[in-house]
């Protein structure tokens, strides 16, 4: 069944999305992805929940990398404001 949430949009953008919010939160995402990483390793390899994790850990590299990616690029940017309301 790993194959299909391989495949499956919904099922990677949710935990796409878990690593997005504890960036937006302030959480050490590098942390997050190393805990998991040594959990997986204390972990049997032939059980569904190391599997489960071992896709998790696949997904958050990349989001990792792709938030630092976008972090660098936003950081020389001025802040944009909100548009202004027309004068009554």
């Amino acid at each position: 069944m790993l194959w299909l949430k391989r495949w499956n949009f919904i099922e990677r953008a949710r935990l796409e999305r878990e690593l997005w919010d504890a960036f937006e939160a302030g959480d050490d995402i590098e942390a997050m992805v190393e805990q998991l990483r040594s959990s997986l390793a204390e972990a049997p390899a032939a059980t569904p929940a190391a599997a489960d994790g071992g896709f998790r850990l696949e997904v958050w590299e990349t989001t990792r990398v792709r938030i630092r990616r976008i972090e660098t690029l936003m950081k020389d940017r001025a802040p944009v404001e909100p548009p202004k309301a027309p004068p009554r």
